[in-house]
């Protein structure tokens, strides 16, 4: 009886502990914030160095682990960040404050110094060990980063630059006494910056592993929750086949899955743990043209390539409808984007008839296009055959093929071009200016160089807006490329994920995010 009564109460004692257990377990569960796998549709990320590279995906990790003086919320607006505000002293001269309190994620303060140091990096020529940032053309005209007191800095410009705040969002603050410490290969071995999250360990090709820094200052007043994120570990996948990151979602071994192919998106609607979201996207999509190549050096052909090509069906039939067909070169939501232009129609007789009117007849033409836009370039060479153009097709992945573009031996070619800032500067000017690093077209009109040049040093937004008018109005009738479209950036997640939007410059921003405990 007695041995009885001690196995009772050591089995009793037992379902203590257990119950113990599960019960710390759940409220550890819920305090850890758990974890969030994000596939990245990358085979690789560039770096973990912010100021050395040009690429949306490298950013989108980059920016959950270090913040900059000011950010952008999900549907575009710049808001301050680490700067708690910011005044234009002069056309060339602006001074931020930085917020008091911030703190990197070894504990040190988040200064002046700091700041100066991570904009000497990027805008000095042989700032960055030796070579010149590929960031630096990002800041325009900025020249020199001064510091006025610990909390003080201000920006000299060699001309005005009215889209500085645009450009800020894509650059982060480093700690300059970490790095001056460990040196530049340790600091890309283990990074620290003042974001929300701190990197743990990753391969660039493979997976980023990020956890919460519980230090965290709060981020952006203007984006809620402000304070320490709620996940506990953050995980970037690569995974750059769009099937196989789905199939991971759907069996949920990942989270967010970005940009869903358009014809598995109603697909995924259906799937009851499975949410979709969208937002307009800020990359735009054209047929360049070879201005300089014969006969593409006649505008009238241009202008019938644009009458040949039934842009709207591509947008319809191919992308499902998940995209907006563009009037000329601009975005529509962007600044300054001409509303009085409208799409060139889709009228074969007209392409015929420009045709005929330059003497050109028996064209053969090659369409050149990265494997993902096959089926677009195969239907726009169907559309070419029926105005008596002769196309074919060849694919290529980009590095191949942006190398035979820029040396000018390829007569017509899908691209296309990122517009993060929403504004003119950063797209007109390296798409369409004479000489410029994206002009893959090699287009080159001296006035629209005259608009572009004046409408980017113009600090009255209805001067820039008029300026920018006229450059696309001669734009739109020299018609260097076919005119495209834009795609919505299209996301999905499991539905456990909340607080989670896609954003237009296609950054995750995983502070705001939280998992549900169903």
């Amino acid at each position: 009886m007695k041995k009885t009564a001690i196995l009772l109460a050591l089995l009793l004692s037992l379902l203590l502990v257990l119950g113990g257990c599960t019960s710390s377990k759940k409220v550890t569960s819920e305090k850890d914030g758990g974890t969030i796998v994000i596939a990245l549709n990358k085979g690789s990320i560039v770096t973990l160095d912010p100021a050395d590279y040009r690429d949306r995906e490298t950013e989108t990790v980059l920016r959950n682990i270090f913040d900059g003086l000011v950010t952008r919320t999900y549907d575009g607006k710049v808001v301050p960040e680490i700067a708690e505000s910011w005044e234009i002293i002069s056309p060339t001269e602006w001074e931020f404050k930085i917020r008091k309190g911030v703190t990197f994620q070894n504990g040190d303060p988040l200064t002046a110094d700091d700041v100066v140091f991570t904009f000497n990096r990027i805008i000095k020529e042989g700032g960055l060990e030796g070579k010149t940032s590929p960031r630096k053309g990002l800041m325009g005209p900025v020249e020199d980063v001064q510091k006025i007191d610990d909390y003080t800095v201000r920006f000299i410009l060699k001309e005005p630059f009215p889209v500085l705040l645009q450009a800020l969002v894509h650059q982060q603050i480093i700690p300059k006494k970490y790095y001056e410490e460990v040196g530049y290969e340790e600091f890309l071995k283990h990074p620290i910056g003042a974001g929300p999250f701190k990197y743990v360990s990753g391969k660039l090709d493979e997976q980023i592993v990020l956890e919460r820094y519980d230090g965290y200052y709060g981020g952006s007043p203007d984006i809620s929750p402000v304070g320490p994120p709620s996940l506990k570990r953050v995980v970037f996948r690569m995974i750059p086949e769009p099937s196989t990151a789905i199939a991971a979602l759907e069996k949920g071994e990942v989270n967010i899955v970005q940009y869903i192919p358009p014809d598995m998106i109603e697909r995924l609607k259906k799937n009851p743990n499975i949410q979709v979201k969208e937002n307009d996207g800020t990359r735009v999509y054209i047929l360049e043209i070879n201005n300089k190549m014969p006969p593409f050096d006649n505008k009238k052909v241009r202008q019938a390539l644009n009458y040949a090509i039934d842009m709207d069906s591509i947008v319809k039939e191919i992308y499902k409808g998940y995209g907006v067909r563009l009037a000329g070169p601009m975005l529509p939501y962007a600044f300054a984007a001409n509303t009085d232009l409208k799409p060139y129609e889709y009228n074969p007789d007209k392409a015929k008839e420009l045709l005929k009117e330059a003497g050109v007849k028996d064209l053969k033409v090659v369409i050149d296009t990265q494997p993902f836009r096959e089926e677009e370039a195969l239907a726009i060479a169907n559309m070419l055959e029926k105005v008596g153009i002769k196309a074919s097709v060849r694919t290529w992945e980009w590095g191949v093929l942006q190398s035979e573009i820029q040396k000018g031996t390829r007569q017509l070619y899908l691209t296309d071009w990122g517009n993060a800032y929403l504004d003119p500067f950063d797209f007109l000017n390296p798409k369409l200016k004479t000489g410029e690093r994206g002009n893959y077209s090699f287009y080159s009109n001296p006035e629209v160089d005259r608009l572009l040049d004046e409408a980017a040093k113009e600090v009255d937004n209805a001067k820039r807006k008029e300026l920018y008018y006229k450059a696309q109005e001669i734009i739109y009738d020299d018609a260097p490329w076919v005119f495209g479209y834009s795609l919505k950036t299209v996301e999905a997640a499991t539905k456990n994920v909340e607080n989670w939007q896609p954003s237009m410059d296609g950054r995750e921003n995983m502070h705001r995010v939280k998992l549900s405990n169903e």
